[in-house]
């Protein structure tokens, strides 16, 4: 069980990085969100394949790795104080996961065939990857962070019910998870970008406190008092013997 623990607290902490890693990467060095062209979205990706590549492979790819150990580990802990959530919630977090690796791995796998059509056609480079880019999308949740934010909130609705977890940690993943959720309408999906800033800050918080080893899960505790409460009432009140 503390293996699991400490192992989801590295994972937590991987996909704070990963978020961090990822926006540097998209925003600052290929300005991808600045290019709307497809022929300019193609040039980019001939001129700077393994920056995109490796962008795709630690913010999906291993990014979704890290979310399956994290969701197992929570369920691990959280499971006996909010275990109908918990089973919603895990189920939701490896869905996720699934979609995020599915999109990492689509869009890497028509780097080269793009990038050879590129030599020869131009044109129809572009609008073979103005396609698959639209199936990434779709898999990585560009159109709304339904998954991300449903299970934040599930994860979150669950440690405040059984105080698994801090409670200030638990009521921020409440709102995360509802702003995340609320991205799914087309009129504000600008707050997707508020959604992983915010969520950043759940997983580094996240992380610590399960790799920190605190707030013991209360079936234990409970057990441990409930075990003490019995072997006292056994010395004060030996059974007598027929």
């Amino acid at each position: 069980m503390k293996t699991l623990q400490k192992s989801g607290g590295y994972a937590a902490l991987y996909l704070a990085i990963a978020y961090l890693i990822g926006l540097i990467l998209f925003i600052v060095v290929l300005d991808y969100p600045g290019i709307t062209d497809p022929a300019q979205k193609v040039a980019l990706l001939v001129e700077k394949p393994m920056v995109i590549f490796a962008t795709n492979l630690f913010m999906y790819v291993l990014f979704g790795v890290a979310l399956v150990v994290l969701a197992l580990a929570l369920y691990d802990r959280l499971k006996a104080s909010a275990p109908a959530l918990m089973q919603v919630a895990t189920v939701l977090g490896i869905i996720w996961a699934g979609s995020l690796i599915a999109s990492g791995m689509v869009s890497n796998a028509g780097i080269d065939p793009t990038v050879a059509l590129y030599a020869t056609n131009p044109t129809q480079a572009a609008l073979s990857w103005q396609g698959i880019e639209t199936v990434t999308t779709g898999l990585g949740n560009g159109n709304g962070e339904i998954l991300g934010g449903l299970f934040t909130l599930l994860v979150s609705l669950g440690a405040l019910r059984g105080g698994t977890l801090p409670r200030g940690l638990s009521i921020l993943g409440l709102l995360i998870g509802a702003v995340g959720i609320l991205t799914i309408n087309p009129g504000l999906t600008d707050l997707t970008g508020v959604f992983g800033l915010s969520q950043m800050v759940w997983f580094v918080w996240l992380g610590l406190v399960l790799l920190r080893g605190r707030w013991e899960r209360l079936d234990e505790d409970q057990a441990d008092t409930n075990e003490g409460s019995e072997t006292i009432h056994k010395r004060r009140f030996p059974v007598a013997r027929a």
